[in-house]
């Protein structure tokens, strides 16, 4: 994991309208990016409509919400549209920003290992330096512990 004091490593990833995202244009605003494994799955839709929910305190609060996972763009639209997520989902399909984050690493689960994404959220400040890291995050109670964080 990335530690709190270095500066975020930038990215260039595609939303889930298909435009391109960069950390650069989020630069003034607290940045809660968050890295799951998949659209769709229980724990993720439970920390994305957790998100989804708290947002207009978040943005009181001068923050923005970011989710990264591997899935295509089309899955994110999907995604978005089922559950009225109202903040961007960025598709990592080549691992770059989810690696850059390391956050890609050996799982196990039920005796057998793969390698995922491990969800995990940082808190980026202003100026786009780590704040905070919240390593292996509980789905359903990471967006309100954001918040206190914030």
């Amino acid at each position: 994991m990335l530690e709190p004091g270095i500066k975020a490593p930038t990215f260039s990833l595609p939303d889930q309208n298909g435009n391109i995202r960069t950390l650069e244009e989020f630069k003034g605003k607290k940045v809660i990016l968050y890295f799951y494994p998949k659209d769709n799955t229980p724990g993720c839709t439970k920390q994305a409509c957790g998100f989804g929910e708290l947002l207009p305190q978040f943005t009181e609060k001068g923050a923005v919400i970011i989710g990264v996972s591997k899935d295509s763009v089309a899955s994110h639209k999907k995604f978005e549209e089922k559950f009225s997520l109202p903040f961007t989902l960025l598709s990592d399909t080549e691992l770059a920003c989810i690696k850059a984050y390391d956050v890609w690493q050996e799982k196990k689960n039920y005796g057998k290992v793969s390698m995922g994404v491990v969800r995990t959220t940082y808190l980026i400040d202003e100026e786009g330096i780590i704040q905070k890291v919240f390593k292996k995050v509980k789905a359903a109670d990471n967006p309100s512990q954001m918040l206190s964080e914030i």
